[in-house]
């Protein structure tokens, strides 16, 4: 039985087909930390500096009053304006002025002003916050290059409230444009903070507007009209919302299809899609994130509660790299599998359900850019480290935990993961220093590190339990990071566990069940499954 585990591992991480393989990591980029310039330098001089960002094809940027006036008056939302007063019977005026105050709730306001303002503090803020800011060189670059050909759109991973921050903050230090950002209207409510942002590029949407269609038409108007114009990249999370556990969430299709519609209908050549990964060695809502998954309701995001929060300027969140990857053609992606002429049968200004093709063709797109945003995640020792502690919790020898974490660490890149591991300190420093990064979850006493105290006679109160509870969320949040590495070989050495017998037809349809039924846990790209199984299968009757 153990060979054929091993006849199964290798199958997986050696003759995998190309469409699978280009989700791992390739080579491993430089990464540049820009915060090392800003502690040498004035952030003053920074913030103030000559902004003259890259743009698409070299246009003049358009005005926030110019854009929601060619949105009001384009075909698309006239005829949408039109249906709702034929359907309800009020009049094209009443509807025409509800579709200028969705507008004027939504709209960004991008103002030169605020961004510098916004630079200044948000390179103080991260200098007391981070030890680094990595952002890969060469991802840069491309992205430089993307911008000036084709409309971009910016699709990030979602773990902190800082990702949209720390997205404008980059293009900005590298002088490109600034991305308008989809965000929710719960920071409407953040006096003063709520209009900074707007002024900063963010547009506010709903949180569900199923059944409104003026509101939706107003919205995918408004987000297809900045695209097709290209006066500045779109950016949206694709996982709709922040992950509590660090896993990767299944991906929200809506605004991924407005987004492609520019595409499907001519309106645009081509459309760049560029995956970003932003690796957190320590997340600023780690404990928050705890709570809710407890059952705490989420505190409501306003000014008061943000001033409160100013004490975690205080502690030490470490390193954060972020990684930009290749930008992905939809022209290319499309190319072969996908049939637009469909959208020349109808004027363009008429809505049009997506045909199933195309609404697997945007599935598909989602889960790509998702797992690309897994493949470049970049791994720090203290998810090793949580990894192993919460197997044998709740205390372990320092110097077992030092060999278990090195180990892991060669197991881990073995199987393609990307690890942020200092090379000029010794394995007992690197361990030492991350547990000290985490000292609110982890201690070091007398030659072992806890997790959390268990003594025998304490009582076990209320209090007690919540605080372990707490403490082995966070300490779970990180290990998660490890999920999207291992699961795979893991559901093959199951597969070969729970299987009637060592063949490959039943190992093969027990992996299947399996990685069914995990679908909704953890990301698979769809459809492949059958397909990649039927090689493995001829690989491994070769090989035996």
């Amino acid at each position: 039985m153990r060979v054929v585990v091993l006849i199964y591992l290798w199958l997986i991480f050696a003759p995998l087909p190309l469409q699978l393989r280009e989700f791992r990591s390739k080579k491993r980029e430089v990464f540049e930390d820009v915060l090392e310039e800003r502690r040498q330098s004035s952030d003053l001089r920074y913030a103030m500096k000559c902004f003259s960002p890259v743009i698409y094809r070299s246009l003049v940027p358009c005005k926030p009053s110019m854009l929601k006036a060619m949105v009001l008056e384009s075909d698309q939302l006239q005829y949408v304006i039109k249906q709702i007063s034929l359907e309800s019977g009020e009049p094209l005026d009443a509807i025409q002025e509800q579709a200028t105050e969705i507008l004027d709730e939504m709209g960004q306001n991008l103002n030169l002003a605020a961004i510098r303002m916004f630079a200044l503090t948000l390179s103080k803020i991260f200098k007391r916050l981070f030890q680094k800011v990595c952002v890969n060189e060469e991802g840069i670059q491309r992205l430089a290059q993307a911008i000036q050909e084709h409309p971009v759109v910016l699709l990030p991973s979602h773990r902190s409230y800082i990702d949209f921050l720390m997205m404008s903050y980059i293009l900005y230090t590298y002088d490109l444009a600034l991305p308008v950002i989809a965000a929710g209207m719960d920071f409407m409510g953040m006096k003063i903070v709520g209009e900074l942002l707007r002024m900063s590029g963010a547009f506010f949407m709903r949180r569900t507007f199923r059944g409104n269609k003026l509101y939706w038409g107003v919205f995918a108007e408004y987000v297809k009209t900045m695209l097709r114009n290209g006066y500045a990249p779109v950016e949206f999370f694709v996982e709709g919302q922040r992950s509590r556990t660090c896993k990767t969430l299944t991906p929200k299709f809506g605004l991924l299809s407005v987004v492609m519609e520019p595409f499907f209908k001519g309106e645009v050549f081509d459309t760049y899609l560029v995956p970003v990964s932003i690796s957190y060695e320590r997340i600023l809502e780690e404990t928050l994130y705890a709570y809710e998954l407890l059952g705490v309701p989420k505190p409501k995001e306003s000014t008061s509660g943000l001033i409160k929060a100013r004490k975690i300027l205080n502690d030490d969140f470490g390193s954060i790299h972020i990684f930009f990857g290749k930008p992905m053609s939809l022209r290319s992606l499309a190319s072969g599998r996908l049939n637009r002429s469909q959208y020349n049968l109808i004027p363009r200004h008429l809505s049009h359900r997506p045909s199933e093709e195309m609404q697997k063709f945007i599935s598909d797109v989602a889960y790509k850019v998702e797992l690309q945003q897994i493949a470049n995640m970049v791994l720090s020792p203290g998810v090793l480290i949580a990894a192993i502690l919460l197997q044998n919790f709740p205390s372990l020898d320092f110097s077992v935990l030092v060999d278990k974490t090195v180990w892991l660490k060669d197991l881990t890149e073995a199987f393609g993961g990307c690890l942020e591991w200092p090379d000029n300190m010794s394995s007992s420093k690197v361990v030492k220093a991350s547990i000290e990064l985490h000292s609110n979850i982890l201690k070091l006493a007398d030659g072992e590190v806890i997790l959390f105290e268990n003594k025998p006679n304490d009582p076990l109160t209320e209090e007690v339990v919540f605080a372990q509870a707490v403490t082995l969320l966070m300490c779970a949040s990180y290990r998660n990071q490890l999920v999207n590495t291992y699961v795979r070989p893991a559901l093959v050495v199951l597969a070969c566990k729970m299987a009637l017998s060592s063949s490959r037809g039943d190992v093969s349809r027990t992996f299947c069940f399996l990685r069914n039924l995990f679908s909704k846990e953890f990301i698979f790209f769809p459809g492949l499954k059958k397909r990649i199984l039927k090689k493995e299968v001829s690989c491994c009757q070769n090989v035996i």
